[in-house]
């Protein structure tokens, strides 16, 4: 039985490449997506640049206020999966529209708001809606540019969100110190209305697809071992560099002694490195998929153990900050391909399956990481936490290399197909 990502083509965009070679140039869909992931990536961070305003006018403390960001990560662990089934039998068109519909009544909710809690339920219904987006985003992207060049596809897709930290959530950090920390919130539910339009002028219909998908047949994507291996280090990646960037400005102003109106350009440092990386991440990987994941997350422990001995000091520090952003989330496109790969005839809940993991560890991490800022760690506390968790991203990238390694040579040392289960 067929599923919803098994229908999709973009024959135009592979049109003129050869067996194996890469198309001259990415379908125009999937920059219109990345569009949609540079508002997603933005609402997410945006709060971390706006936690002392925040803080101050609903009356919390900061490391309260940074529990909009796990609220968040919490909605896009549920969301991501669970709107994945919920819309298995819709057109991949309609529910990215639906999806940015929410996005935008959710971030009015939250302009309007008062009441803490009612700021975190808007919250959580926005994650649930960009959770859905997300997942479905990278499907369609992975399909549109076909086997040769989906992880190009998703680097592109993901570097939508990275470009958010470039130019997103330092505009929307100055614009809520300059004009409260509200009006970000406006401006992005407007954009989110208009990005429901040109997802429904440049996104294929696909509505033929969707009366042959089986939840069942979705759900085998949890049957394969190095699906989970792949999850685990969606995880841990995350988890490494956004407890850290979470609370990042109370490094910056209390531990290095940078002016609070300089960290809107620390961010964008890490908003440029962590473009560059998805954008090069996403390239290596369609050629060196084990060797990109393994080699970030061994030089991401090294710069966040640097980090922690060197916050003091303040032209290392902005510097470690960039390449963090660089090394640190340049794996994520290799990691969403491997995990739409392993997942087998069920590519839409492999998508949110690697969108929950991510968010998961954005969830656990940062929670950690506030209670290590409260900690006698203090600021560095977070940055202690990430090293840890970044580390421990070497066991299941090594062990998918490892058990690759072994396939293959199971494959070329086998007289006849492989016929092993994913």
């Amino acid at each position: 039985m067929t599923t919803r990502g098994d229908t999709l083509h973009a024959p135009d965009a592979l049109q003129g490449a050869g067996p194996g070679q890469p198309p001259a140039r990415l379908p125009l869909v999937v920059y219109v997506l990345a569009l949609g992931t540079f508002l997603m990536g933005t609402t997410e961070f945006v709060v971390a640049g706006l936690l002392p305003e925040i803080a101050g006018d609903v009356q919390v403390s900061v490391a309260q206020a940074g529990l909009l960001i796990t609220v968040f990560a919490v909605g896009m662990i549920v969301g991501a999966p669970l709107m994945a089934m919920l819309t298995l039998r819709l057109p991949r068109r309609l529910t990215l529209i639906l999806a940015l519909g929410v996005f935008a009544a959710g971030h009015v909710i939250v302009a309007v708001g008062s009441s803490f809690s009612l700021l975190l339920a808007a919250r959580f219904l926005t994650a649930l809606a960009t959770g859905a987006f997300w997942a479905v985003a990278n499907v369609v992207a992975a399909r549109a540019a076909g086997p040769a060049s989906s992880s190009r596809a998703l680097g592109v897709v993901g570097a939508g969100a990275m470009l958010a930290n470039v130019g997103g959530v330092p505009l929307g950090a100055f614009a809520g110190q300059v004009m409260g920390w509200r009006g970000p919130f406006w401006a992005l539910a407007a954009l989110g209305a208009a990005a429901m339009v040109l997802i429904a002028r440049h996104v294929p219909h696909d509505e033929a697809s969707h009366t042959a998908v089986s939840i069942r047949s979705e759900l085998t994507a949890v049957r394969s071992g190095r699906m989970w291996l792949v999850l685990a280090a969606c995880a841990t990646t995350t988890g490494a560099v956004l407890s850290t960037y979470s609370y990042i400005s109370p490094l910056l102003t209390d531990q290095t002694g940078l002016a609070s109106g300089l960290v809107p350009l620390v961010l964008v440092g890490f908003g440029v490195g962590a473009l560059a990386g998805f954008l090069v991440g996403g390239r290596l990987g369609d050629h060196r998929p084990h060797a990109t994941t393994i080699s970030a997350a061994a030089t991401t422990t090294i710069l966040l153990l640097a980090l922690c001995l060197l916050s003091r000091s303040t032209a290392p520090t902005i510097l470690l900050v960039a390449l963090l952003g660089l090394f640190g989330l340049g794996a994520n496109p290799v990691l969403i391909s491997l995990g739409v790969r392993f997942a087998g005839q069920a590519p839409t809940l492999g998508s949110a399956l690697t969108v929950s993991a991510f968010n998961l560890g954005t969830a656990v991490g940062s929670w950690i990481a506030g209670l290590a800022l409260e900690s006698p760690l203090q600021a560095t506390g977070p940055a202690a936490v990430g090293t840890a968790i970044a580390a421990l991203t070497l066991i299941p990238t090594i062990t998918i290399a490892l058990t690759q390694r072994r396939r293959s040579a199971v494959v070329m040392s086998s007289p006849g197909p492989d016929t092993s289960a994913l």
